[in-house]
């Protein structure tokens, strides 16, 4: 079994795909701003090295991620994880 550990990212180091920014509901983001503020980060967002190996990209967890930039964070805890293969 493969655990997985919490790392701490620096959200200006995360991008973030034209894809994935279409999906994004700023009254999702606003109420999870609200929780984080209450309970702070519970989830982790999931994110893969790039094939360059010079950013992070991120797979899952938008609204988190958007919820905690507009909050004024500098970091993320985040879940590496490996690319699908074809």
């Amino acid at each position: 079994m493969v655990k997985l550990e919490t790392v701490v990212i620096n959200i200006d180091e995360i991008y973030v795909p034209a894809k994935r920014r279409g999906t994004l509901d700023e009254a999702k983001v606003e109420t999870l701003a609200e929780s984080i503020i209450e309970d702070g980060q519970k989830t982790p967002i999931h994110v893969r090295i790039d094939s360059e190996k010079k950013r992070y990209v991120l797979v899952e967890g938008l609204h988190r991620f958007e919820a905690l930039k507009a909050l004024g964070e500098a970091t993320i805890d985040s879940l590496i994880v490996m690319p699908r293969r074809s």
